[in-house]
Formats: C-alpha cells, structure tokens, sequence
C-alpha cells in the first residue's frame, strides 16, 4: 500500500481487512457444514455455541466459490456502505459496565441487553474470533489487545465451569450482584427524568428473579415491559419448551430526585400491594392474549406492570414493620398470573374448583402455547444443529415423550397454583433440571385404577377394499338367495341406492347386472 495514505485512513482499512479475515475463518473450520440446498458453506455459529459436526466441508479461499475471500471482502463492504449514510457517528469505548466512562446525569437513556444468566458463555464464543482480532490489529489497537484471550474472571453470567485460583465462583449471587453494580453505575450516568430499557430473555424463573432483584437493588423504578418477537419460531429449543419467543423489554426510571439524589423514604404498605396486585394482573393479561402473547411470554411480560407497583416504594412493610422481600413478593405474582391464567383458559367457569391436577396440567399446556402453535418448521440448520437432549428425559427411542418445562419454572406455577410439585408424581416426572408432564399413556393406572391398564394404541391400517366387481358379485349372490317379495324390496333399494350413487351412464348397466 502507499505509505503516504493518511495513517487514520490506513488503520481502518486495516480493520476491514481483519474483519474480513475473520469472516474466512468463521467459514473454514472443522465446524463448517455444506448446504446441498443452497451449495454453500456454512460459517460455524449458527446459534451461540460451537457445535461438533460429524464432517465438515473446506474452501479454497481464492477459488471464486463459496466462502472465499472476495466473498468475506463483500460482506464487509456491503455492512459499511449500509452505514456510511449516518450523519451522528458512534463511539466505542471499551470498560466496564460497572465502571461507566461517562459523567454523571449525561446520558437522556440507557438501553442495554445484558448477559443471560447462564445461557451462554460469551467470552469463551469470542475466544474464537479474538485471537485472529488480535494477529491482525495489535499494532493499531494495542490498549484493546493487551492480554492472549478476552477478559473472563468479571464476567457476569452463571456458570459451573472450572474457576482460576483467588476467583469467585459464578453462582446467582455473583450475577446479581455484579448487574446490580452494574445498573447502578449506569443509573448515576442516566439523568434524574431519563429512562432505561433492559432487554431480557431468559427463559427461567431464577433468571428472571436475578436481573429483577438487580434492577431494583440498584434503585430503578420498574414502569412497564413489553415483549418483541427476536426469537425464531423454528430454533430447536422453541420446540416443545418453554422457550421464550421474545424478549421481554422492561422500561425503568431512576427512583431519583430532580438533583440526582435517590429517594429512600417512600415506605408501602403490603396489604396495598397486595389488593393492587390481582387488578393489574387481569387488566394485563386480555391485553396480550389480544396481542397473541401466551404461555412463556405471557408469564413473563407480566413481571413488567407486577413491578411497577412493588418497586415504586423504597421498601414495602408489613404491618408489623417487616420488610418484604422480593422472592416474597415474586410468589405472589405467580399466583396472579396463574390464577388469571386459569379465568382465561376456562373462560366462563370457576376453575378454582378444579382438582389441582387439571389446574396444573392446563397451566403447563397454556405455558407451552407459545412453542407448540409455532407455524415455523425445523430449517435444516436447525436441525443439523440439533442441541442433545437429557438422557433421563427420553423414552428408548430416544425422543421425548411428555412436554418439558425447566423445573425453576414448573415449580413456579405449582406453587401459584397452590400445588406441591413433589406431591404430584403420577402426573410430573422430575429428572435433573426438567420437569415433565406425563402423557397420558403413562398415567392410565393412576388415572382408571387399572394394573395393567390397557393403553392407547394406534389405529390397525385398514383393509384394502373391495373393488367394485367384487362387491356386486357379493350382492348377486345375496339376492338370488332372498325369496320373490324379498328380492323385490332389495332390488327397488338397489335402485335407488344407484341413483344417489351412479352418474346416469353407469346406472342402467350396473342396475342390469346386478339383477341379472
């Protein structure tokens, strides 16, 4: 290149160049697949996680074909010209979210989406592409490049994996209170009426009661949520699961005073929250049931209102003084959905009368909703990418049997709905961290008293039927057998049986040779 090129010009190219490179390696790897469909070559993530493939397929980077390196170069390209046209430029700074590099009050709104829980491991994923950032851009970025691998030991998510010496180990806790750092540092940068938007979609109530607890800890104020649809129908683990199929947005504002001081002195009485509560809930769910958000999402959206009116006090008391906490409160909201739920499913009835086995076997269905009425079919991605399912969970033929929920969250809704999921296991089948809703061929001794009770089985397949000769040979040789009056009946029903039957050019002919 011509080195009197200016050197800021230089160093984006440079990086579009690594960026380039990266996309190549992303497509050439022992994890790339060939797509007969479109004979192309698949890149290795398709969904966040490094899958192992029984073969994989190779591409000569300069051959013109599929992913080669005028096809990354492309890519690139087409991503800058899309975002050349914007007139306020970004800017990127790499920090800490619990230590923000910005003033305090200097920011109208926060939108963040933060880690989940323990669904993926995002600094190992990057991993893959850091070391290739790195070969390329160390000498144009050395601040970003300073260490081997990405940065692991703060990271904010849960997970069971090894941890270095001296670190602490990644439980609920960790996660809790690390976002709770971290959304208050982003509280003291958003302004006193600004607003923050978490975007959250995790698919599991202790999940759910982490980042909550976070948001409150750090002195938001939770006003409403709203799921969006940023899932794929189709993916594999939509299927059958509770899966969420959006991600449910909660808007905050700062529980702050016009000079940015947090107000601490709003006390609420529980018995207020508690009256408010189920009101809420009922003029919520209709709403999204409108909308055509069930099971999962609906549950979830529901945290949205439920919270505005716990986390707009300071602290909730009891009567007697006592603090309410959160996970306390949480049970109740359960139990307001699912009883409202419930009113919506068996519209028109009293479902508290149910036995608690029909109420929880409904709620679980209703829970699935979401999954289960999915239009989208498995791409042969997906289904390439299939996750292993839990060996305890499967019947011998290897599928599942039942439907699934996580257990966190199957106990969530026994509990709202008053039931002990222990209690239940001729109707649940816990097995690690699922929970499964036997079919009812599993549950026909528990249900009819049987010991060896008969169950369903599939229809036998039909016989083949009889062509039509032989029919008519089979009715000649009856009437022949009928006495004269019977033979006259017959043969009148005959007739009229061939006029509903026969177009008129068949009629006369087999009519004459049936009574021949």
């Amino acid at each position: 290149m011509n080195r009197d090129i200016e050197p800021e010009f230089m160093k984006a190219i440079q990086t579009a160049l690594a960026f380039a490179v990266n996309r190549g390696v992303s497509q050439n790897t022992s994890m790339s697949r060939w797509d007969a469909s479109r004979l192309t070559i698949k890149g290795a993530f398709s969904k966040q996680a490094l899958a192992v493939v029984w073969d994989f397929a190779e591409a000569n980077p300069f051959s013109g074909g599929s992913a080669d390196w005028d096809g990354a170069i492309e890519w690139v390209t087409k991503f800058i010209e899309s975002n050349s046209g914007l007139h306020t430029p970004g800017t990127i700074a790499q920090a800490s979210a619990t230590k923000i590099p910005l003033p305090s009050d200097s920011a109208a709104a926060l939108v963040t989406d933060p880690p989940y829980f323990a669904a993926i491991p995002y600094a190992d994923l990057s991993d893959f592409f850091y070391v290739w950032f790195r070969r390329g851009l160390a000498d144009a970025y050395p601040e970003l490049f300073t260490s081997e691998l990405t940065e692991k030991a703060d990271e904010l998510i849960v997970t069971n994996a090894q941890k270095g010496k001296g670190e602490r180990l990644k439980d609920d806790s960790f996660f809790r209170e690390g976002m709770a750092e971290a959304l208050k540092s982003a509280r003291d940068v958003v302004q006193p009426e600004g607003v923050g938007v978490v975007v959250y979609a995790e698919g599991t109530t202790a999940g759910w009661e982490a980042i909550i607890h976070a948001i409150i800890d750090s002195h938001w104020i939770v006003t409403s949520s709203w799921p969006i649809d940023t899932e794929m129908e189709n993916r594999t683990q939509a299927q059958d699961s509770a899966s969420l199929q959006s991600s449910v947005h909660i808007v905050c504002r700062p529980r702050e005073n016009p000079d940015g001081a947090v107000r601490t002195y709003e006390i609420g009485d529980w018995r207020d929250v508690l009256q408010e509560l189920p009101r809420r809930i009922h003029e919520w769910m209709p709403r999204l049931a409108e909308e055509g958000v069930v099971g999962a999402d609906a549950i979830f959206a529901c945290l949205g209102p439920a919270l505005e009116i716990f986390s707009r006090y300071s602290r909730v008391e009891k009567a007697s003084g006592e603090q309410v906490t959160l996970k306390e409160y949480l049970e109740q909201v359960w139990a307001a959905v699912a009883k409202e739920a419930l009113t919506m499913i068996f519209e028109g009835a009293d479902a508290t009368g149910f036995e608690e086995d029909a109420r929880l076997t409904a709620m679980w269905l209703w829970t699935l909703a979401a999954a289960t009425n999915g239009s989208g079919k498995d791409s042969e991605e997906d289904t390439a990418d299939e996750e292993i399912e839990d060996e305890d969970a499967t019947t011998k033929s290897g599928k599942l049997s039942g439907y699934l929920l996580e257990f966190d969250a199957a106990r969530k809704i026994a509990q709202g709905l008053g039931a002990h999921l222990e209690a239940l296991t001729a109707l649940v089948e816990v097995k690690g961290a699922k929970a499964r809703l036997l079919p009812v061929a599993e549950r026909v001794r528990h249900l009819f008293g049987k010991e060896e009770a008969e169950t369903p089985t599939k229809q036998k397949k039909k016989e083949n039927q009889l062509d039509m000769a032989k029919k008519m040979e089979i009715l000649r040789g009856r009437l022949h057998s009928l006495s004269r009056v019977e033979k006259a009946f017959s043969i009148a029903c005959i007739r009229v049986c061939c006029s509903l039957v026969l177009d008129e050019a068949k009629r006369s002919s087999v009519f004459l040779w049936m009574t021949a």
